[in-house]
């Protein structure tokens, strides 16, 4: 196969892996791996690259996976092979079964970790059975609308790797669900209610029923009709079920009520909207939404939801509550956040003690890790999986560790003079086990090395510098001895340990930060290597910990590498 075909092969198995959209960051670390001459061509595969990338994620997903099998038939039998457990088992869903799902949120607050799971169960459900996975925005409370969150919800969600089939916004359809309370009315199921919100509450609470309950069809169409007149408060138009249900959230509930707000997106075409519940129910139908997967909280809710529906003879969507993440250690609650970030004491709703996951981006996280945690966890109603920073960092471990590139970093840096060093060039692995390519070095006989380890050297003690050269600690002088590692391997003493370095020379270092969860700024060095990064990339300094790179400024004319520590 020639290099292009192999170049087109590499980008169509990255697209069909990530539901038809190569990554071209992967894509490129792919192809210098397993076509070793474009190491030596990359402002040519610069120039191919992305017109190759573009060009495939126009086709749709079944023409990619066509032109994948004419250049590697074998790629589907091993991804048969390799498929993750099917956790959706338990649904019985027939093979030609077509699948509709979907995540609602209100367009209100930030999407944290506890969230992940309903985000990505529903869209993994759609995706495991070729079927549909719809975004819809719960926006029918304009109190609640706050106008940015569209769009940072939407960048969230795409962050994890998620393209919606749809993106609906249930403001868009108050006058379907306004004809559906019609109906509902014109059904004797539904009246207009004019007690105040205490008295409806103590109304339930007692079993109790009041005159406008006993209003007629006509009476409530007419009032309802006029609900847009009447004050906030003074009017609201609740289903007729029954007052002395067991379930609480039958007792006669609110479905339409007066908001004297404008709404963000529609502006004072309503003053009627719909309550949650209604639309959210009368929504789910109405777009033929076969399964929805949500938390706990809301299933006291389902039994009112399906109620709707059957009334209505909308389709009826199978729901099912699951345990949601227990967060341990971790600020999840908005209002805390929200006084935290005003007063300074968190630097904003990114803050890398946070498990938002604008935090968990900025600070190195990966969607990957996100998804097997939600995969790994499973599907249950009973209490529900403990989240810790331990258990986030156990699965982003295991991806960073497959792919994360390596170089050396050094906090408190202590220069020192090797005795008869050879002063030779040394190459490092970019990666321990992938082909990603060499890092050099020059050595001039003088190293940095970290004041903490400079500090516990002992008299004799066998130094071996990484991949580099190996020196003997003898009376306040560095000795070397010599450059094979058989040789530290073969000394027969407790007194020698490996460490990492960085030559003692400002035209092969940069200077580098490191952000830290505890707010901490870390300064050092690093090696120039890091100068082919790009903002965003996430690399491991060895023996200090995984870190993303989030800026690069400049100080004195010299530019600064700034990063946050992942973990």
């Amino acid at each position: 196969m020639d290099n292009q075909l192999e170049l087109k092969k590499i980008v169509l198995e990255n697209a069909v892996k990530y539901n038809g959209k190569a990554d071209q960051k992967s894509v490129f670390a792919v192809i210098l791996g397993q076509i070793p001459e474009y190491r030596t061509k990359i402002k040519e595969l610069q120039e191919i690259l992305p017109k190759m990338i573009l060009e495939i994620n126009n086709l749709n997903i079944d023409l990619q996976k066509e032109e994948l099998l004419k250049l590697n038939p074998d790629f589907f039998n091993k991804t048969e092979e390799k498929k993750e457990r099917n956790i959706f088992n338990f649904l019985n869903i027939k093979k030609d079964q077509k699948i509709i799902s979907c995540f609602p949120p209100g367009p209100e607050k930030y999407f944290h970790i506890g969230h992940s799971k309903a985000i990505f169960l529903n869209y993994l459900l759609a995706e495991e059975y070729g079927g549909e996975f719809y975004l819809r925005f719960e926006d029918t409370n304009p109190k609640l609308v706050k106008p940015e969150f569209y769009e940072i919800m939407q960048e969230d969600i795409s962050w994890l790797g998620i393209t919606p089939k749809k993106v609906v916004y249930a403001s868009d359809y108050i006058d379907l669900l306004k004809e559906m309370a019609i109906k509902l009315i014109k059904k004797d199921k539904a009246y207009v209610c004019f007690c105040d919100s205490e008295t409806i509450s103590k109304n339930r609470e007692e079993k109790m029923c009041c005159s406008c309950r006993n209003n007629n069809i006509e009476e409530n169409l007419k009032n309802f009709a006029d609900m847009e007149k009447f004050p906030e408060g003074k009017a609201t138009l609740r289903l007729k079920i029954d007052l002395s249900h067991k379930n609480t959230r039958m007792r006669d509930p609110s479905i339409f009520r007066v908001i004297d707000t404008e709404h963000p997106r529609i502006g004072n075409k309503h003053r009627n909207y719909p309550t949650y519940d209604f639309q959210n129910a009368v929504l789910d139908g109405y777009f033929n939404t076969t399964h929805r997967f949500r938390t706990v909280e809301f299933e006291m809710a389902s039994e009112l939801h399906h109620y709707i529906r059957k009334e209505l003879g909308l389709f009826d969507t199978y729901t099912y509550e699951f345990a949601r993440f227990n967060l341990k250690g971790m600020e999840s609650s908005g209002r805390v956040i929200r006084e935290k970030v005003n007063s300074g004491e968190l630097i904003g709703w990114d803050d890398p003690s946070l498990p938002t996951l604008r935090a968990l981006k900025r600070r190195g996280f990966t969607p990957d890790a996100i998804k097997q945690l939600v995969i790994e966890s499973g599907i249950t109603k009973n209490s529900g999986t403990e989240i810790t920073w331990d258990t986030l960092i156990k699965y982003n471990k295991r991806v960073l560790n497959d792919s994360s590139k390596r170089y050396f970093f050094i906090k408190d840096p202590i220069e020192i003079e090797v005795i008869n060093d050879p002063k030779q060039k040394y190459s490092l692995k970019i990666h321990p086990n992938l082909d990603l390519g060499i890092r050099n070095f020059i050595s001039n006989g003088r190293y940095y090395l970290e004041k903490e380890d400079v500090d516990q050297f002992k008299e004799n003690d066998l130094i071996r510098l990484m991949d580099n050269i190996n020196f003997r600690y003898l009376k306040n002088n560095y000795e070397y001895v010599s450059t094979d590692y058989l040789d530290f391997k073969k000394e027969n003493s407790q007194n020698k340990k490996i460490i990492h370095f960085l030559p003692a020379d400002d035209s092969q270092l940069i200077t580098v930060t490191i952000f830290t969860p505890d707010h901490k700024l870390i300064k050092g060095i690093a090696e120039k290597n890091i100068e082919n990064l790009i903002i965003g990339d996430i690399i491991q300094f060895e023996r200090f910990g995984f870190c993303r790179l989030d800026s690069i400024t400049e100080e004195n004319k010299n530019k600064v590498y700034n990063f946050w520590f992942t973990h």
